[in-house]
Parts: structure tokens; C-alpha cells; sequence
């Protein structure tokens, strides 16, 4: 039975509600965890849930934390912090995967060089799966990588299609990478020289994807740089939170708004639903050697347990191994990845 390394202390509302994320993997989906973080605040809430310590929750004392301020390279130093305990459970073969709520830096610095790197990946990669009208859109790199390389891109987008293939059920995913214009021959030096080498790849490569396409559903799986990725994502991120606030104001105006809204309310809460992050769980470092789940600060005992199911789903789709296979049999002919 595969078994989560789980950073108790990290996010905004730990150990709570990531103590209570575990517990509920466990009554669930019947997934056991390591709780990495402090002895007594994890016994605390173990028994105020009215549940004990078992094979199924087992404590692991961590004695300090990594903070959310704290700069990235922090956690190598901090060798007792709960992060870095929980990667190096998973580094020696005691757990099976990592789910972290803390610093983001500090989680992807523990995922390449605690767990580390699968062998035939140059670079891990953050993949995160953007709502569109006909399901989700990968978008990888959105900010492990900030300067990248034609043959990263390449890497990421076989790393993409295996992940909408694997683990969200896409067959055949459609990739393209993302440029200022969907004509070949578009976009900086770096789209340039990657685009001839994804056009030569057995992937199903549609070609230039614009921003547009991004939550269009044109595209299964869109390729970047980490430092464009990271910006459309933050970008995504406040303009969701700006239109939630701007319609909230607009149906304060008036009775008829209010009543409107009381009817559009089960369409609002489906909508809702696919984009909180609290039914995804919390998005995977690909290519480490096992799963890394990085999920939000503000995760909830929710999030928490979906993160868990998605770092086992990572295990059951034997997701590395189906990579390895993708990286030799989807590079271009003559492209030794």
C-alpha cells in the first residue's frame, strides 16, 4: 500500500487543516500518510478528531518549519524542518510521494534535490490543468523554470502529453506552444527553434497556441517558458478573483440582481467547482523521480486530501514509467532526449 510523505507545518491554516486533509484520505479513500510536523500540535488534533495514531497516520517529529517568507534555499539548510524531513522519507524509500501546503520555492527546491530529478528528465517541470468550456488545458512551464532551452520545451511538452494522457484521461492530446500568433514563424527566438522540433516529434503538435487558446479548450496541452507561465497564471489568478468581487458589487445593487443570482446559484457553484483548487488538489512537479504535490497556502482539510489522491494517482498510472517510455518514442527521429 503506498504510503504519503505529508509537510504538516506548511500553509496558512497548518497543522489543522492539514492534519485533517490526512484523516480524511485515510476514512476516504483509504490512503495512509506520514504526518511530518510537530509531535504534540498532530497528537492535539488527532484527538480532537477522535481518531489515534496508527500504520495509517504515523507521526513523524519535525522540530522546525520553513516559513512562507523564507527564501527557497532556506529548506536545505533547515534539515530538520518538516519539509525537508517529509522529502527525505521519500528519498529513502520510506514514503511514496510528497504533499506540501508551504512555500512553493522551498517545495520545488526539496522535489530536485531531495527526492530528485527522474533520470532521463533534464528539467521537472510544473504542469497545472487550466478549466476550459471542454475540460482542462495543461499549461507547463508556470514557473520552475524561468530561462529555458529549445530541448526543455521539447521535454515538456512529451512530459504534458504524458500527463493529460495519464492521469486526466486525454487520448492523443492536442499540444502547441504558446506564442504571440498562432502562423509559423511567430513568437521570440526561443518559440522559433523549439517549433521545428516539436513539428518533427511523433506528438500530436498543432502548432502556435495564442493566449486566447489557453482557456478556449483548442489546445490539451500548451508549452512555455516558467517565467511567461508563471505570469499568465497570476495573471488568471487575479483576474478570476477580480470578476468573482466585480459581480458580487453588481448584485448588491439591486433586488432584482440579488433574485437573479439566487437563481443563477447552482450554475455559479458548478462553475465554482471547477475551478477550486480544492477539487484538484494541487498541481504535480513532473519528472521528479516520484510524485511532488504542490498544493495552494490557503488549502483546506479538502485540498489537502485531494492532493493526497492525486499523488496516489501518480503511483496507480505508474506515471514515470510511462515517461520513459514517451521520451524515446516521441522525440523527433535523430533527437536523443
Amino acid at each position: 500500500m503506498p504510503k504519503i510523505a505529508v509537510d504538516c507545518m506548511g500553509g496558512d491554516y497548518a497543522p489543522e487543516e492539514i492534519v485533517k486533509g490526512c484523516i480524511l484520505a485515510y476514512k476516504e479513500l483509504g490512503l495512509s500518510t506520514y504526518l511530518v510536523g510537530d509531535r504534540k500540535a498532530i497528537e492535539s488534533i488527532l484527538r480532537k478528531e477522535g481518531v489515534k495514531e496508527s500504520e495509517a497516520l504515523t507521526i513523524v517529529h519535525a522540530e522546525e518549519k520553513v516559513e512562507m517568507h523564507e527564501p527557497p534555499s532556506v529548506v536545505l539548510k533547515k534539515k530538520n524542518s518538516s519539509l525537508y524531513m517529509a522529502g527525505m522519507l521519500v528519498r529513502e524509500g520510506e514514503a511514496d510521494g510528497l504533499v506540501s501546503a508551504g512555500n512553493t520555492g522551498a517545495v520545488l527546491a526539496v522535489g530536485k534535490f531531495v527526492v530528485g530529478t527522474a533520470e532521463e528528465v533534464e528539467r521537472p517541470t510544473i504542469g497545472v490543468p487550466l478549466p476550459n468550456p471542454k475540460g482542462k488545458t495543461v499549461l507547463l512551464d508556470v514557473g520552475a523554470n524561468v530561462d529555458c532551452k529549445p530541448r526543455h520545451l521539447l521535454q515538456f511538452a512529451i512530459i504534458g502529453h504524458t500527463y493529460a494522457e495519464e492521469i486526466l484521461g486525454i487520448k492523443n492530446p492536442r499540444v502547441g506552444i504558446l506564442s504571440i500568433g498562432e502562423e509559423e514563424g511567430k513568437g521570440n527566438e526561443l518559440v522559433k527553434e523549439t517549433y521545428p522540433l516539436l513539428k518533427r516529434s511523433k506528438l500530436n503538435f498543432l502548432g502556435n497556441a495564442e493566449g486566447r487558446d489557453i482557456y478556449a479548450g483548442t489546445f490539451d496541452v500548451i508549452v512555455c517558458d516558467g517565467f511567461v507561465g508563471n505570469v499568465v497564471l497570476k495573471a488568471s489568478e487575479s483576474l478570476g478573483l477580480a470578476v468573482i468581487q466585480m459581480i458580487k458589487e453588481e448584485v448588491q445593487k439591486s433586488l432584482l440582481a440579488r433574485l437573479g443570482a439566487l437563481l443563477m446559484l447552482p450554475a455559479l457553484n458548478n462553475f465554482k467547482k471547477k475551478a477550486d483548487f480544492a477539487e484538484y488538489g494541487g498541481i504535480p512537479l513532473l519528472g521528479a523521480k516520484k510524485p511532488v504535490i504542490i498544493t495552494h497556502g490557503r488549502a483546506n482539510a479538502k485540498a489537502i486530501k485531494n492532493a493526497i489522491r492525486v499523488a496516489n494517482e501518480f503511483l496507480t498510472h505508474r506515471f514515470n514509467e510511462k515517461l520513459r517510455e514517451n521520451l524515446i518514442k516521441l522525440a523527433p527521429e535523430g533527437v536523443k532526449i
